[in-house]
């Protein structure tokens, strides 16, 4: 049977390289957008034209109350597209990026950042948890600045280190039905995540180029094609592991 996963924030950035490199593994694609609905569409019949299944759902994870109705807005188009009442692979990679120091941060900040990386991470899991195939597999984003600092970044790297706490309680609780859970932490990545600040500053390009062993900021194809092996049957014995993507930032 056909895998299908699911891609928060797959319209754009490294959800969009995540869900066309499932595609390209032989999986079909629910990818969820906030605004962007036609970048959604774009990847949608870019999937499409590999011959595999896509579609595209407006979902903003930074509001927990619009979680229980997008559950029934999925449900419908899994009984319509495929047939089936669950799917196999939930990627949690929806997200942006404010960064300040932390003398400068707001509490409006803050909270967006935790409403979106780390409630909306739990709630929207919690919401799809009752769909979600036995033996199936749940990635949670994280970063590479929970383990390397730099200044403006410390309410990012926070929430997204509780994102890491999370991974390691959804793989001991959901062990019993065969659920893996993961966290994939990327370095920096040439998008336009954090207003395109590592691909459009060369400034600061260069200086996590010089942090990093290979000697370049990442790109999207150096995450998203790790993220669909992650979610193969070729790794079905990894489970409650931090694993950065970085190439070796900060060693």
């Amino acid at each position: 049977m056909t895998k299908i996963a699911i891609v928060t924030g797959g319209s754009r950035g490294l959800g969009r390289n995540a869900a066309l490199s499932i595609a390209r593994h032989g999986g079909d694609v629910i990818l969820t957008y906030q605004s962007r609905g036609e970048d959604a569409q774009a990847a949608v019949a870019e999937i499409n034209a590999m011959g595999r299944r896509a579609l595209a759902l407006q979902l903003d994870t930074g509001n927990i109350a619009g979680f229980a109705p997008f559950a029934e807005r999925l449900r419908t188009a899994l009984r319509d597209t495929w047939q089936r009442d669950t799917f196999d692979h939930l990627v949690n990679n929806a997200g942006h990026g404010d960064y300040a120091l932390i003398e400068q941060t707001t509490e409006a900040q803050f909270d967006g950042l935790v409403n979106v990386h780390f409630k909306g991470v739990y709630f929207l899991t919690q919401a799809l948890l009752p769909l979600i195939a036995d033996g199936g597999r749940i990635v949670n984003l994280s970063s590479g600045l929970t383990r390397v600092s730099y200044p403006g970044y410390a309410a990012y790297a926070a929430v997204k280190g509780a994102v890491e706490v999370l991974t390691v309680y959804l793989a001991k609780e959901l062990g019993s039905r065969g659920i893996a859970v993961n966290t994939v932490a990327p370095g920096a990545i040439e998008t336009d995540f954090g207003g395109g600040a590592v691909r459009d500053n060369p400034e600061v390009n260069r200086i996590f180029a010089e942090m990093t062993a290979l000697g370049r900021a990442g790109l999207p194809d150096d995450i998203g094609p790790m993220i669909a092996s992650l979610l193969s049957e070729d790794n079905r014995w990894v489970n409650a592991q931090r694993i950065e993507v970085s190439g070796g930032q900060g060693i």
